[in-house]
């Protein structure tokens, strides 16, 4: 028994753990001074650390499956060289009359996540004037009113045909692919705000700010307060003035 317990005596009863030769022992040493629940707690928390922060989240196959596939959908209706203007390639469109005609035409269907009420003729100039129209003018002019813009009310595109249909008169920039007439604006809980009651009404901001904007993107912009032809709709056309785009 004398022995046994001259044996025990001979060991470190402390729990204490020698400390590893190198940089490591100070902070083995510094571990081994709290009492032992709090060494476990310590040495439980940096092991759930280490195994959870170190390993990204992978997203399920599903996921960039379906990102894929929408991504692919609009590379392959993009037209212009632009995924945000979706259609598609028209070619030459020969005119009936003298004047008329598209060289490189496009049929677009949607710009910018903004979808047009038909598809509509145009070059790719103006296709991409739409788009920026869109994006700084329509959509900020409506906001988040009606949970904001949705579509394009088209009231013409590409036809070819004179202006205002005068007999005479020159050929307009719809025959030459390079217009388009909008008559309303269209929001997401499904009310169109038309040009001809807008312009007037309680939406008034809203029509006079979408107007207000088109211009500089667009050459040409006509709208109510320009003739008796536009009481319904807002007039845009790429056309290019030495003086600078005409805006009434």
């Amino acid at each position: 028994m004398l022995m046994a317990d001259v044996a025990w005596a001979g060991l470190d009863l402390s729990l204490r753990p020698v400390g590893r030769a190198g940089t490591g022992a100070r902070n083995v040493e510094a571990l081994a001074e709290r009492p032992l629940e709090a060494q476990l707690h310590l040495m439980a928390v940096a092991s759930i650390g280490t195994s959870s922060s170190l390993r990204p989240t992978l997203r399920p196959n599903g996921v960039v499956t379906q990102a894929m596939a929408r991504k692919n959908k609009r590379l392959k209706g993009a037209v212009c060289g632009d995924p945000d203007i979706q259609g598609e390639v028209v070619g030459r469109v020969p005119g009936k009359l003298n004047g008329c005609g598209v060289e490189n035409a496009v049929r677009v269907r949607n710009v910018a996540g903004i979808t047009l009420s038909q598809q509509s003729v145009m070059d790719c100039g103006t296709a991409k004037a739409l788009k920026k129209w869109i994006n700084k003018g329509a959509k900020p002019a409506v906001g988040s009113k009606g949970g904001g813009l949705s579509g394009l009310k088209v009231a013409a595109h590409y036809s070819c045909r004179t202006r205002n249909n005068k007999a005479g008169a020159k050929i307009s920039e719809h025959g030459k692919g390079r217009a388009i007439d909008i008559s309303g604006l269209v929001l997401n809980d499904g009310r169109t705000i038309s040009v001809l009651k807008g312009w007037h009404n309680a939406d008034s901001k809203t029509m006079r700010s979408a107007h207000k904007k088109a211009c500089g993107p667009f050459g040409t912009v006509l709208g109510p307060n320009a003739d008796r032809y536009h009481q319904d709709h807002f007039h845009f056309d790429t056309a290019r003035y030495r003086s600078g785009p005409y805006c009434r």
